[in-house]
């Protein structure tokens, strides 16, 4: 395995991360809820009422977060290694699993993991798990 040191971007994954986990913070102190996207997403098609303000502007600000770092830096030339079919498929298995395990990786690997859920430690645990066995398959047993 090679490490593409050109896009080796410590700074800015530092800054990322501080900026995820203000917003995480501030959601929980200001409206006592989860950051988790699929949760924050789900929540938009059946609302409760005076709910859809916060879940509608939390989205926007995820969708406006790329054209605020085009003020600053290059967009960065993508490079994926797998086909339209693989991706769909890695999509809607994403999806499974996010419904099965009643959070995404936001919600358990983030928010849920910095308050001590076990219940996040076990789903955190299961996803890294999956990820890794399903990067060894395809790389090292189907060679793809």
């Amino acid at each position: 395995m090679d490490i593409d040191w050109i896009a080796f971007t410590p700074w800015a994954s530092l800054a990322g991360g501080i900026l995820i986990g203000i917003a995480a913070v501030g959601l929980v102190l200001l409206l006592g809820r989860v950051a988790g996207i699929s949760g924050i997403v789900g929540g938009m098609f059946n609302a409760v009422q005076g709910e859809l303000a916060w879940r509608a502007a939390f989205v926007l600000g995820l969708l406006a977060a790329p054209a605020v770092f085009l003020l600053f830096a290059r967009w960065p030339k993508p490079h994926i290694d797998a086909g339209a079919g693989a991706l769909i498929v890695a999509g809607l298995l994403v999806g499974l699993g996010t419904r099965y395990g009643s959070g995404c990786t936001s919600g358990h690997g983030v928010c849920g993991l910095s308050r001590l859920s076990v219940r996040s430690l076990a789903a955190t645990l299961a996803f890294m798990g999956a990820g890794f066995a399903t990067v060894f398959v395809m790389r090292h047993l189907l060679g793809a």
